[in-house]
């Protein structure tokens, strides 16, 4: 057998604002055969995903901080290529959190390595619609904003991989949907997506112009807002809130390469007299919903009432470019490499 190797990134440096290709480090590093409980994966995927940036910091969070030099991790599809564990054999289809790299070694545990079931999707949409995305907006609309038919929902960062979902799970639930994106494109997609309205929030031009178009879809307001961006956005919809309603914090990207504190919304006083809900909620605190999400998902997507886009770029070599595309709008849906 010949010498497996794996083509793996780690951080140079820990970036400044926005990252750089420069802090990024490659290395190739020998992959062993598996010990006895330990399986083989040669990745046929990987994810990027705007979370990531936080690990970057050093700071303490939901997660350990990435260290200099260390391989990167994040979400990964692959192929098992030997096994010496009884419960996986070669070939079988799994994920793990071993991204960043094209090959590993490990037990599957420690590696969070999920067997893949046989659905008939392609292997990239356990990276996207039917993967952690998929899952945060899942259990985001569903449990955390407790979503109602009747309810009109308000999804910022819309054309996204998570948005997107949240606006057709929504609208499979009888929900009113208003989605936000930026540029014309974007918004195209978000309508065939089967969003009600669509706000075009580059168009809009700042907080007032992304007020008064909420405003204009919906003149009675909002109940439910799904934040994926925060700032002006998160504001906007606490200014259109209607009493009651409900907020699913899921991520800030507006705000993750901010070298300054963030000020936050400066409407926060209506939380009191309107009696908002708002929740911040990382998905892995959601992994008991993963059956129904999955199930759902298995009839949802073969029936045509969730469709998902993907921004592919092939290549272990591309997966900083990739990152960094999260935070210049390069992606529609999921940003994914492909590496084999």
């Amino acid at each position: 057998m010949s010498k497996l190797t794996s083509t793996e990134w780690a951080l140079a440096q820990r970036p400044v604002g926005m990252p750089k290709t420069a802090d990024f480090q490659t290395k190739t590093i020998d992959v062993p055969a598996p010990a006895d409980g330990e399986i083989q994966v040669m990745n046929t995927w990987m994810s990027v995903d705007p979370y990531m940036r936080g690990r970057m910091y050093d700071r303490e969070s939901y997660v350990p901080p990435f260290q200099i030099g260390e391989t990167l991790q994040g979400g990964a599809v692959g192929r098992v290529s030997a096994s010496a564990h009884p419960d996986f054999k070669i070939g079988d289809l799994v994920s793990s959190m071993l991204g960043w790299r094209t090959a590993w070694t490990a037990k599957p545990a420690a590696a969070m390595v999920q067997k893949l079931p046989a659905t008939g999707l392609p292997e990239s949409a356990f990276l996207g619609v039917a993967g952690m995305p998929g899952l945060t907006a899942y259990a985001g609309l569903l449990r955390v904003a407790e979503l109602k038919p009747s309810d009109v929902v308000f999804v910022s960062g819309a054309a996204g991989a998570v948005g997107s979902t949240v606006v057709q799970i929504a609208k499979i639930k009888g929900a009113t949907v208003i989605g936000s994106a930026g540029g014309a494109d974007k918004c195209a997609l978000v309508k065939s997506l089967g969003a009600d309205h669509v706000i075009d929030y580059k168009k809009a031009g700042g907080l007032e112009g992304l007020i008064a178009a909420l405003k204009a879809a919906s003149p009675k307001g909002i109940d439910v807002y799904f934040d994926n961006v925060g700032g002006d956005h998160l504001t906007a919809a606490i200014e259109c809130a209607r009493p009651m309603g409900r907020m699913a914090l899921c991520g800030m990207i507006a705000q993750y390469n901010d070298t300054a504190p963030a000020t936050g919304p400066n409407n926060m006083i209506q939380l009191v007299g309107k009696q908002l809900k708002l929740q911040g909620f990382i998905v892995s605190t959601h992994a008991d919903l993963q059956p129904a999400f999955l199930a759902d998902m298995a009839k949802w997507i073969p029936s045509g009432q969730m469709k998902f886009e993907e921004t592919v770029m092939t290549g272990i070599e591309k997966a900083p470019e990739a990152f960094l595309g999260l935070f210049t709008g390069a992606n529609t849906g999921k940003m994914l490499v492909k590496l084999a």
